[in-house]
């Protein structure tokens, strides 16, 4: 069982600490805190510590604010790693350092016991207790927080410099001002409010026994900020291998181009976009080690293994970036063939996110020296698994069903061995079957993904803006159905009756009848004589085309054609049995 030191203490108690040794590591994000935050703070300890602006009405005994926990554990060197609480700790050590500048030209007793009490707070001490200025209590290394020198240059001195803009400077002369109107307005009330700051201002220091359990605990206490993400903890490492090479500054504009290109083009349902990067990344790593162990683990787990050591080799972060680039390019449609787009794009609508992993991987495997990749290997590998997925997905959704089937073939792809799923082969007759059977409600993934398929097969559809918003249209509408209801009720929700449709196409309820309907599939001129454009999927235009109306039969002859034409594709990349 993990162990704990949690002990409830003043901000005095807490920094005066003998042992006090802040780090804010540098996997952390950069200071956040503006002035929003900063006033929030000052009127809250100045409502605290002066009840109905009464400084008589507070009972220095009794009287408590509580600012929040503080979440440690100790590293190797033996400092205090920050895992929360990076915020409010900075804001503290800036308010105190323009508290103790203030009460430098004060000569009353109470004004410099309390500025010794800060001097204690802000920098450690000798055996004397006489402070040393220059080693302070707290230290940052933050990779992606170019102005942490301001901070750490701040404390020490008190002082900005001329066209420091961040926000340690801009919050540490908030603070400055503030204190100066108080000695203005409330001359006597200075000395008060820092001494109840330092002794009545509550925190909860909790120090883990390891980063990971620090790390839990954070994820359980804050529900306000985002925890820190796997790649945070994989930035660190990163930046150690790179700070040991004399590369530092090399390494974090290249992370910070990588954070950018990430957070355009994934959107994960978990985690962040970074993580998401390097799950993929994960798949192609767990392939070259051979690995059909179908237990994946976790993020940190995997990457964590033997001291982080795939992030210290020099490859990893050139991968990542490739890798990055490559769903870059295939996020903005470029520089791949047509028929290899509109593959892609049919992927983008799969039953669950294993593709992605498969494509990471040929994608790493198969690249050339520019990055490239043949389109006719390409082509042909999107097909065998687009169709192997849906498939499949028919009888067993759900990305963990896929773990069996699809890591020995990636494992193939990195050894350079085709890509068959021969162990998985579908009969012919079977699929069909169960095709026929299943009820492709709205709901289920697999019926977005069979009308994406229908419509993008076409050799003759065009591309579409891939952020282009599609919904399930029923052909044969359900308030037609409620008008004149189908012979066979199943065939409302039957393949043969929905198609793929842009949700910019506003169907009126009224407009129920497939006559009515025409005209949005195809495109009209309003009462004003605006245009409205039709829908760019190909098959219902033509439908619209060519059909006075959609009847039952149109259904369950579309619905077969459908379903017989996917069972060619499994017969036309080699995944039916004999």
């Amino acid at each position: 069982m993990s162990k704990l030191n949690i002990d409830q203490k003043t901000i005095r108690e807490l920094l005066t600490d003998k042992h006090a040794d802040f780090l804010i590591p540098d996997y952390q994000r950069p200071y956040a805190w503006g002035e929003d935050e900063c006033a929030t703070l000052w009127d809250d300890l100045f409502a605290f510590a002066f009840p109905n602006d009464d400084y008589e009405q507070f009972d220095s005994a009794q009287d408590e604010y509580f600012l929040g926990p503080i979440v440690t554990f100790k590293n190797g060197d033996g400092k205090l790693e920050i895992i929360d609480g990076q915020q409010r700790l900075t804001t503290i050590m800036l308010l105190l350092r323009a508290f103790y500048d203030k009460f430098a030209n004060m000569k009353d007793k109470q004004s410099v016991k309390t500025r010794a009490t800060i001097a204690e707070c802000v920098w450690k001490t000798d055996e004397f207790d006489e402070p040393d200025m220059d080693l302070l209590k707290i230290d940052s290394e933050v990779a992606s927080d170019a102005d942490k020198g301001e901070f750490l240059a701040i404390l020490r001195t008190g002082a900005v410099e001329q066209g420091w803009k961040s926000a340690y400077a801009a919050n540490f002369a908030f603070f400055q001002r503030k204190i100066s109107e108080l000695v203005s307005e409330w001359p006597t009330y200075t000395v008060y409010l820092a001494t109840r700051v330092l002794n009545n201002v509550i925190l909860l220091p909790i120090e883990a026994e390891s980063q990971d359990t620090a790390l839990r605990i954070f994820s359980t206490l804050n529900d306000r900020g985002r925890p820190l993400s796997d790649a945070d903890i994989f930035k660190s490492q990163f930046y150690k291998f790179y700070s040991d090479q004399d590369r530092k500054d090399d390494f974090i504009a290249r992370w910070k181009r990588l954070e950018e290109t990430a957070g355009r083009i994934f959107s994960p349902q978990r985690g962040t976009p970074m993580d998401e990067l390097f799950t993929r990344y994960m798949y192609y790593e767990r392939a070259r080690e051979g690995n059909r162990n179908t237990t994946t683990q976790g993020l940190r787990d995997y990457y964590g293994r033997n001291g982080y050591a795939l992030l210290r080799r020099e490859e990893t972060l050139d991968n990542l970036e490739a890798l990055a680039g490559f769903w870059r390019a295939v996020d903005a449609q470029e520089g791949f063939s047509e028929r290899v787009l509109r593959q892609l794009f049919i992927l983008r609508y799969a039953p669950n996110s294993m593709w992605t992993y498969l494509v990471s991987v040929w994608f790493l495997a198969k690249r050339d020296e520019d990055g490239s990749l043949d389109d006719d290997g390409f082509y042909g590998f999107l097909r065998r698994i687009t169709c192997f997925i849906y498939a499949y997905a028919v009888e067993r959704p759900g990305v963990n069903a896929l773990r069996s089937p699809v890591y020995p073939e990636l494992i193939n792809i990195v050894e350079g061995r085709e890509v068959t799923f021969s162990e998985y082969r579908f009969r012919a007759d079977d699929i069909r079957s169960r095709l026929m059977a299943y009820t492709f409600t709205n709901q289920r993934p697999i019926t977005r993904s069979m009308l994406v398929w229908r419509a993008f097969s076409d050799p003759e559809q065009g591309l579409v803006d891939p952020d282009t918003v599609f919904e399930v249209e029923h052909i044969y509408a359900r308030r037609r159905n409620e008008v004149s209801p189908l012979a066979n009720r199943d065939n409302l929700e039957a393949l043969g009756n929905k198609a793929m449709l842009e949700k910019s196409i506003n169907i009126r309820a009224a407009d129920f009848r497939f006559e009515d309907k025409k005209k949005y599939y195809l495109g009209y001129r309003n009462d004003k004589g605006q245009a409205r454009p039709g829908t760019k999927v190909r098959e219902l235009a033509e439908l619209a085309r060519t059909r006075d109306d959609f009847t039952e039969a149109d259904i369950e002859a579309r619905t077969a054609e459908i379903i017989d034409s996917f069972v060619d594709y499994l017969g036309e990349v080699g995944l039916l049995s004999d």
